[in-house]
Order: structure tokens, then sequence, then C-alpha cells
């Protein structure tokens, strides 16, 4: 596997494959890797010629900077899991690589609003530093796919805006959520969870594949009220519980409304914030 933390570097190794006609896969990752992120790999070695699976803790995107220095980091592991699964390309960038000319300037975008909705409206300015350091990233590595995790709905669902809007040349591929044997969605989270509380934490999974059934015979309303109770005397603090379109992300109130629906929420659990979602209709 080989490692590189310069850009200029990285593109001109990769542009030996492109000058060949190969297909170039990308994982963006914020290390602490895991199972949900080593599909990504699997599904990228399968699909693409080579691929590319970049570390960076972004720090646009935390809030808080006490949750930018809490986030584990843990690049000698993270490699040699990378190098265990074949990836052939490990970029490490420095926050001066990724952002030369500064952290101030992201990319101009009419996103209609959906950035403000669910994650957006508890994490202010969030998705600004997403979109700005992926945008980046893709000038950096200038991949062919882009492989993402289902588990951050909003999140692709933005990045996808972002790519037709700006016209960059590089197809999405969202892949299914990995989940642990209870059913928690995998996270580089789930490590600060105590024991019993990721135990616990099942009880999301569950509430999502109630809400799935329940659904089509109640309103949306119901149903996120059901939710949100569920969580709070499971001794939780739940942010939010919302049943919306898939596309535009606003609510939805009946299972007839639209082609599209997810379900999608934001749970504390003690000291650590989990996210999850669950597709309750999808007409291809």
């Amino acid at each position: 596997m080989k490692v590189f933390k310069e850009a200029q570097e990285l593109q001109a190794y990769l542009g030996g494959y492109k000058e060949k006609g190969k297909e170039i896969g990308y994982v963006p990752t914020l290390g602490a890797l895991h199972e949900g992120h080593m599909s990504l790999v699997r599904k990228s070695k399968k699909r693409s010629d080579i691929t590319v699976v970049s570390i960076f803790v972004n720090p646009t995107q935390f809030n808080e900077k006490s949750d930018l220095a809490k986030y584990p980091r843990t690049y000698e592991a993270d490699a040699k899991m990378l190098k265990e699964e074949g990836c052939e390309v490990l970029f490490y960038p420095s926050v001066e690589t990724v952002y030369p000319d500064g952290m101030e300037h992201g990319p101009e975008l009419d996103l209609k609003g959906m950035d403000s909705l669910l994650e957006g409206a508890f994490r202010p300015g969030h998705f600004d530093g997403v979109l700005q350091v992926v945008e980046r990233l893709l000038r950096l590595v200038q991949p062919d796919q882009l492989y993402m995790g289902q588990k951050d709905f909003q999140q692709f669902t933005l990045i996808g805006h972002m790519i037709r809007q700006l016209q960059i040349p590089t197809e999405l591929v969202v892949c299914p959520i990995k989940r642990e044997s209870h059913g928690l969605a995998m996270s580089s989270r789930n490590v600060r969870l105590r024991p019993q509380e990721r135990q616990d934490a099942a009880i999301i999974y569950k509430t999502l594949n109630y809400v799935h059934r329940k659904f089509k015979k109640d309103d949306a309303k119901a149903c996120e009220a059901y939710a949100m109770n569920r969580f709070r005397k499971a001794g939780f603090r739940p942010e939010y519980f919302r049943i919306v379109d898939g596309i535009s992300l606003l609510d939805v109130k009946h299972f007839t409304q639209s082609d599209y629906i997810v379900a999608c929420t934001a749970v504390w659990i003690g000291e650590v914030r989990l996210i999850d979602n669950k597709i309750l209709k999808k007409v291809n």
C-alpha cells in the first residue's frame, strides 16, 4: 500500500493509472476505521481499478473544539487495517495540504435550505465544513467513483447535490449501513460507549424497524412521537426523529406522499451522539 501526504505526489502516482484508462475509487474518512469503512473499501475494490482511502480529521466540520479534540486518532491501526484489506493507496494529508489558502472559503451552492434541516438544525455550519472538505478532497484525488455509507444520509444527499451543481466528474456510490450483531449502526463513536450503553443502543434500530412497519398505517407525526417517547423511556436524549422525503429532506406526512421516504434520527446515549436512518419506501 502506497502512502502519500502531499497532493502533488498522489496526483502524479494516480496519473499513471488514468493514462492507462484505469478507474479510481475513493473512500474519504476521518479515521478510527471500522468494518463499515472496510465494506466501502471492498465495494471500491470490486468495482474500481484502484482504491484510494483518505484519513483526514477535518477541523471545519466540528461545531465544538472539544469534539474535534476527542475524536479518536488511530492512524497506525487504521493503516494496518487498510493494508490487510488490500487498499492500494492511503492519502494522509495535513491541514495545510487540504487548505493551502486557509479554511475560510467553501463552494458556493444552492442547497435550498436542506443543510439547515435535521442535522443542520442541531449542528449549524456542520455541512458547510463537510461540503468544503469533500469538494477539496475530490479536486485533489480526482476519482471516478466516490464511495459513501448510507448511515450519513443527509451528508451524502447534500454531497450528491454538490457534485451535480459543480459538475464534478465523479459518480457517487452509496453503500448500505453496516451494523453490529444487535443492530447498532457501526460508527467510530461507538468505541466511546460503555458496554451497557452499547447494548442499550440497539433500541435505535429496533425503533426504526417498528416505525417501518407502523408508518404504512399511521401518519408520520404519530410515528415520530412514538419513537421520541420510546427513546426517552430508555433513558436516552433524542434530538430528533423525522420522516422525510429522501431527495428534498422535507417532512412527509403519509406513506403515499412520496416514492422515496426515509426515517432519520439522532440520539444522545450518555455523552455520545449517534445517528441512524432507515429507508421506509423507495420506488425505483
